[in-house]
């Protein structure tokens, strides 16, 4: 690939998406199809094709669908992997874009982390959400879905690279809308609580 072209960065743009909601699938998914000669990834991500990558990267994706089927434990699995999967995504756009001069490059891995971090916080907040429902049915359910999610991101990232930016971008512009909203209604539920600063004195 170009040292920055439409395809790379649809790439990059899908991959850090999925990232966000699967970071170890998404590994191994890039590094066995890296490794086949089904994708022609940059020189700075052929790592990913080393068999003990894609190997380790399926490994732990076992355990990660595993726990993000139990209620409470996925929550917790998320909130460790906050510090997991946005760095991840960060290093990946960095690595990705070697051909590219800085600052750009430096751009390109934020950008990368910004558009996991809101794919992840999207996924752990409805996961959050989905918890308060004691039955387990509901995290079976959206667990599924999210695995189809990192599916359809990946195949787009590959094969319709303009698609999986358009996408990634909405999920950003989603993110901040969500985030927006919530720190409105904690600021209106403040001021309902807050004290008026009134004091009755008795005749």
């Amino acid at each position: 690939m170009d040292p920055i072209s439409l395809p790379l960065v649809g790439l990059i743009a899908g991959s850090a998406a999925a990232c966000g909601v699967r970071l170890y699938a998404t590994i191994a998914i890039l590094g066995y199809l890296g490794r086949s000669g089904l994708l022609g990834l940059p020189p700075g991500l052929q790592v990913l094709t080393h068999p003990w990558v894609i190997l380790i990267a399926a490994a732990l994706y076992v355990v990660e669908f595993v726990a993000d089927k139990i209620p409470i434990v996925d929550s917790v699995w998320d909130t460790i992997h906050t510090f997991i999967r946005v760095p991840a995504a960060v290093l990946l756009g960095f690595a990705a874009f070697g051909g590219v001069p800085e600052p750009m490059r430096t751009i390109a891995a934020l950008v990368a982390g910004g558009v996991a971090l809101s794919a992840h916080g999207l996924k752990a907040s409805a996961r959050a959400a989905i918890n308060t429902s004691p039955e387990p049915v509901t995290n079976w359910v959206a667990s599924f879905i999210e695995e189809g999610l990192v599916a359809a991101l990946l195949y787009l990232a590959v094969k319709h690279p303009l698609a999986a930016l358009v996408i990634a971008a909405s999920i950003i512009v989603i993110f901040v809308l969500a985030l927006r909203w919530v720190i409105r209604t904690l600021r209106r539920l403040s001021r309902r609580s807050a004290p008026s600063g009134r004091v009755s004195t008795a005749d």
